[in-house]
């Protein structure tokens, strides 16, 4: 009922901007005095003026007519007076004489146009009176739903969750089409089976990834997202194959944050309290000082010594884990003398550590300028972006050094770049970059 009267108050307040200017009529303009007089005015330049300016007797001239066809005449006159002078020639005075009719003969139909519509306004204003309620309320009939008013103050994001997802599944569904065209796609694979985890649709994420890891192989980040699958597709169990990937990739890395977690959840899930408690002491000292995922550990950890006997519990707190010692590498930078002239003094130079496999996240960075080189720096873990991504966590790692003519820390074309593909943390003298090409 209130949508009703609502849309009756402001259908009446359209009526009442759109009707009155259509229902007035404006009085008329006075019919010319001396209609014939005019004509015969008219007469006496037959032989001179265009057709246009011959016409009378219409019916009664309004003021502006009378105004313009006097003009006309005058400036008629004044063109006569200038051929006849000589200050015109024939053609040009033609010229003028022809701008003169078009001209009048514009405004004479500019002011036929306006009475015609005035007379028309009011039948017009009947129109939609009529036609406004009647279109209007087809249309909501045919198309409207009032009980959507009803729905007004729920969530938006409640009205917009349902496009979204469609959405995502669109593009999930057009990436496995395409895998199945480009199956050596490994990369494809790998994103293939997190949207899949993300729509928590298991079992296809464990075929997405056991794609991946037959094309990458032994990477500790495919096997651990391997295991995580199909532990998810069996009830969150690690026994089995699961496991045996997590412990793969933990002898491989064994610092590995993922690894840590899903090994002590093996481990626990097997009744190796212990082992357990080991594994996520581990994952405890490398987590940010009271940060969320430290306490939810430091929470299980406390739950877990209940289920340990009293002698286990103290074996295992004898041999504390100890802190992961913070990690560096020395790296010498210089630049190849062909590319001298390519760069500038003021340019950036990035000095970085990246993972062999995984996220190109740099582990450790260093900005300088050209001008510095050559150079030598100590990359450590006070110098990751992220706490849980840092040199310490890998037993060896791929050394960079670029220089950006943007200054922008992503690669561009342009930049020049030296690259040492593996290096072992070990291996504590210093790795010699140098920057010897250019990126295309």
């Amino acid at each position: 009922m209130l949508f009703l009267l609502i849309a009756s108050v402001m259908i009446l307040i359209a009526f009442l901007i759109v009707l009155p200017p259509l229902w007035r009529i404006p009085p008329g303009p006075p019919l010319l005095k001396g209609g014939e007089g005019s004509t015969t005015s008219q007469e006496e330049t037959t032989d001179s003026l265009p057709p246009p300016l011959e016409k009378g007797g219409r019916g009664g001239f309004a003021d502006q007519d009378q105004r313009n066809i006097a003009i006309a005449r005058q400036r008629l006159a004044e063109l006569k007076e200038q051929l006849q002078a000589g200050a015109l020639s024939q053609e040009l005075y033609n010229e003028q004489l022809a701008e003169l009719e078009l001209a009048l003969s514009d405004d004479l139909d500019i002011q036929s146009q306006v009475k015609t519509s005035q007379s028309s306004g009011r039948w017009m204003a009947t129109v939609l009176v009529l036609a406004i309620p009647l279109v209007a309320g087809s249309l909501y009939w045919s198309l409207g739903n009032y009980q959507l008013i009803s729905q007004v103050d729920q969530p938006a994001a409640a009205n917009q969750a349902m496009p979204e997802m469609e959405q995502i599944n669109n593009m999930v569904a057009g990436l496995a089409e395409r895998l199945q065209k480009q199956p050596d796609d490994a990369l494809g694979w790998t994103m293939l089976g997190r949207s899949y985890k993300y729509l928590q649709q298991y079992p296809k994420a464990v075929e997405a990834f056991e794609h991946a890891y037959k094309l990458i192989g032994d990477k500790p980040e495919i096997m651990l997202l391997y295991a995580d699958a199909l532990a998810f597709a069996s009830n969150e169990q690690l026994a089995g194959k699961p496991a045996e990937l997590v412990f793969k990739a933990l002898a491989m890395e064994p610092n590995n944050v993922t690894g840590l977690w899903l090994g002590g959840m093996a481990k626990a899930q097997t009744g190796d309290f212990v082992g357990a408690m080991g594994l996520w002491k581990k994952l405890e000292a490398q987590l940010p000082p009271g940060s969320e995922a430290q306490q939810e550990i430091q929470g299980l950890l406390a739950k877990l010594a209940t289920q340990i006997p009293e002698g286990a519990t103290a074996q295992a707190e004898s041999k504390p884990a100890q802190p992961v010692k913070a990690a560096s590498i020395d790296v010498q930078v210089s630049l190849a003398p062909e590319l001298q002239n390519s760069a500038n003094p003021n340019d950036t130079v990035f000095i970085y550590a990246q993972a062999l496999s995984g996220p190109k996240m740099p582990l450790a960075i260093v900005k300088k300028q050209v001008s510095e080189l050559p150079l030598t720096v100590s990359l450590t873990d006070a110098m990751a972006m992220m706490p849980t991504m840092k040199l310490s966590n890998f037993e060896q790692v791929k050394l960079l050094a670029r220089v950006s003519k943007s200054g922008d820390a992503m690669q561009q074309p342009g930049d020049l770049i030296g690259v040492i593909e593996q290096v072992a943390l070990t291996d504590k003298e210093p790795h010699k970059i140098v920057i010897n090409s250019q990126i295309k």
